[in-house]
């Protein structure tokens, strides 16, 4: 039944509108009931709705002070937001990934429609895929790129092995690597994309900075990841276990690395109607194009997290546990909305 419960995104609208400090984005919407919707330029509160949809502003802020507290740092709980327990976490959800995760959050009709932004349109790319795990998402980007210019990249050898495994994915070059921390040298790639990695990042900054320095003059990003819950609980079990970014969040971090032309595309299934109450594990592309070759022109400070300092076992062994019991609440989150599609009459907020 899972494998059922997504089946598709809506079409889609594009708003073109300016941040507060002059940067040019874009949003892409969709009321993921195939009808195009389209927003006026104006500002809307938070919470507000158009046509069952919450709508989404440019961030209010432009300096980093403000940034570090809209973002939510790592001195909160989430558990699973550090690259230890992401490892271990992995080692066993590795097992089951692409049999229990992907049927309830990422599957291949969103994949496809989440990488369409990133104009994937010519076999010679060089493409990177940071936090390609078990190679999902990498089977969407080979469908347009030969495999053999294409590089998984991922900190779990216990994912990469799944990758391995899969015929398509045979001359893809595989890296144990960190995404904050990117062993390619500056103005490598064509495209760099990333799904479903940016939850476990301790600095989401840096991996953005870093997505920013591989790109050659000219390239794209695109990153897909979660969305932050509305619904008090959903919110509460997502702010435990992982990093659920706002969408705000994700076009300044995007700005604040340089890139340019940032566009975010919502994404998800059907059966949400366009309601992002409990948040969506994979939920919105956000793309930027790398105006200047070099690096990134921010500038930041040490590491969010130290991998080779000691941790206490049972600390560690604590907030495993409880992140993972956190976690659970998301795999039941699919089976509930599926079940309120089947019985709310269509056209009704879910």
């Amino acid at each position: 039944m899972a494998s059922l419960m997504l089946s598709g995104t809506g079409k889609l609208t594009l708003l073109n509108s300016k941040t507060p400090n002059g940067n040019e984005f874009s949003f892409i919407g969709s009321d993921f009931h195939r009808n195009s919707l389209s927003f006026p330029k104006t500002s809307f509160k938070a919470n507000s709705r158009v046509s069952s949809f919450r709508t989404i502003v440019a961030p209010k802020c432009s300096s980093s002070s403000s940034l570090s507290s809209a973002s939510r740092p790592t001195s909160q709980p989430r558990f699973i937001q550090h690259k230890k327990e992401a490892f271990w976490f992995y080692r066993f959800l590795s097992i089951v990934y692409d049999h229990v995760i992907n049927p309830g959050h990422w599957t291949e009709d969103m994949r496809d429609d989440a990488l369409e932004p990133a104009d994937l349109n010519h076999r010679d790319m060089i493409v990177v895929d940071v936090g390609g795990g078990t190679g999902f998402t990498t089977l969407g980007i080979v469908k347009s790129v030969d495999a053999k210019n294409v590089t998984i990249l991922d900190q779990s050898p216990h994912q990469l092995a799944k990758a391995k495994q899969k015929e398509p994915l045979k001359d893809c070059k595989i890296v144990e690597g960190d995404a904050e921390d990117l062993p390619f040298r500056t103005d490598y790639a064509d495209r760099y994309v990333s799904a479903g990695s940016i939850e476990y990042w301790p600095d989401p900054q840096r991996g953005i900075k870093e997505a920013y320095r591989v790109l050659k003059l000219g390239g794209k990003a695109c990153l897909i990841g979660p969305v932050h819950p509305t619904f008090w609980l959903s919110r509460f079990f997502a702010d435990v276990w992982m990093l659920f970014p706002t969408e705000e969040e994700y076009i300044e971090w995007f700005q604040k690395a340089g890139f340019k032309d940032v566009q975010l595309k919502r994404i998800g299934p059907k059966w949400y109607r366009g309601v992002r109450r409990h948040g969506l594990i994979m939920g919105c592309s956000v793309t930027g194009v790398k105006p200047a070759s070099g690096d990134s022109p921010l500038q930041l400070g040490p590491k969010e997290e130290d991998v080779e300092k000691p941790i206490k076992p049972w600390v560690f062994l604590l907030r495993f546990a409880l992140g993972t019991l956190a976690a659970a609440w998301f795999v039941l989150i699919p089976i509930y909305m599926w079940l309120k599609d089947q019985i709310v009459p269509k056209g009704q907020p879910i």
